[in-house]
């Protein structure tokens, strides 16, 4: 980390400090927000967390988690407590585009940015910035910066829930972007008091039965198979939103089923929104959907899970993802 004694310094004085992570906040960004969260508070600093939209539902036993303003719902607070901070810290995201309208409040003010992050291609907003696109995951990285700062001691089991949360989230229950020092760090985690059974049961057997019924229904009704590029789809549309009464976080996870099958390297949830059609994409081995996203749905993401987004309606967004298909036939035969 550049600059990292300079920041190091600023962080020696208590400071007004605002905790920014991207739309639509998943394991990772709510994970990584929170461990930073408990962490500068040791320091006495005056820490606020801001996110631009609400987060799953299934995080909400983090510990403080109730703390986090939502911008969306309370903008002008949000706008107070980003012009009065000293420092802001961009979480989970690598550009002020990820945190839409909060963005531009942020580029506006004098305070200076750190960025943690994952993703790749950062923006040149910050002043100064951890950033590390082998990481698995924002909190894998929240725990070298707490490490950086030689405060491994005050990793508390709130802090490490947090993180192991992000960490679990983002590396699909360790099947993604895994390393040796990943399982170093998880590893450590637990030597301070993590409970890795009590955490996987929080956040992965928390399903309400409308959840349940949902996902029936997703593969049985909208699961389209292309046998011949290894590819699944899932689609929902408006009509399926208004129907389960799908909320914030009840899609998480569904596209992942589609890889269970043994010959799916490649699968993609594709649903309707009042004025978007997103796409959530995931891979097997050394296929990477981070291409597919960047270059066709104004998204990007990682080697195996990515996302996008496409203004041209549901039927018409399925239709150009499968013309797709045949230029990454043999890439994906192969993989």
């Amino acid at each position: 980390m550049e600059n990292f004694e300079e920041l190091k310094g600023l962080l020696a004085v208590p400071k007004d400090i605002v905790l920014t992570t991207h739309r639509n906040p998943d394991g990772d960004a709510v994970g990584s927000m929170l461990g930073m969260y408990h962490y500068l508070n040791q320091h006495g600093h005056t820490v606020r967390m801001i996110a631009p939209s609400e987060y799953p539902e299934f995080l909400a036993w983090l510990p403080d988690a109730d703390q986090i303003l939502i911008y969306d719902l309370e903008p002008e607070r949000g706008r107070e407590w980003i012009e009065r901070a000293d420092l802001l810290f961009a979480l989970d995201y690598n550009d002020l585009d990820r945190v839409d309208k909060m963005g531009e409040v942020i580029s506006e003010v004098d305070a200076r940015k750190v960025l943690v992050d994952h993703h790749l291609l950062p923006g040149a907003f910050p002043d100064y910035s951890l950033w590390d696109v082998d990481a698995s995951s924002t909190c894998e990285l929240v725990f070298d910066f707490i490490a950086l700062m030689g405060d491994k001691r005050r990793i508390n089991h709130r802090i490490g829930d947090c993180l192991f949360t992000g960490i679990l989230t983002d590396t699909g229950s360790f099947k993604y972007s895994t390393s040796p020092k990943l399982f170093r760090i998880v590893a450590e985690l637990l030597e301070m008091g993590v409970n890795d059974q009590q955490l996987q049961d929080l956040i992965f057997n928390s399903m309400d039965e409308k959840g349940l019924r949902l996902l029936g229904h997703c593969l049985y009704n909208r699961m389209e198979i292309l046998e011949e590029y290894h590819t699944g789809i899932i689609t929902l549309t408006k009509e399926d939103y208004e129907t389960y009464n799908i909320q914030r976080g009840d899609t998480e996870g569904i596209v992942n089923f589609l890889l269970k099958l043994k010959n799916v390297k490649l699968a993609a949830f594709i649903h309707e929104q009042p004025t978007i059609t997103k796409l959530s994409l995931r891979s097997k081995g050394d296929f990477s959907v981070q291409e597919i996203a960047r270059d066709h749905f104004k998204g990007g993401g990682h080697k195996n899970a990515s996302g996008g987004a496409s203004f041209i309606g549901l039927n018409a967004t399925v239709k150009k993802f499968k013309s797709l298909l045949p230029e990454y036939k043999d890439r994906l035969a192969k993989a």
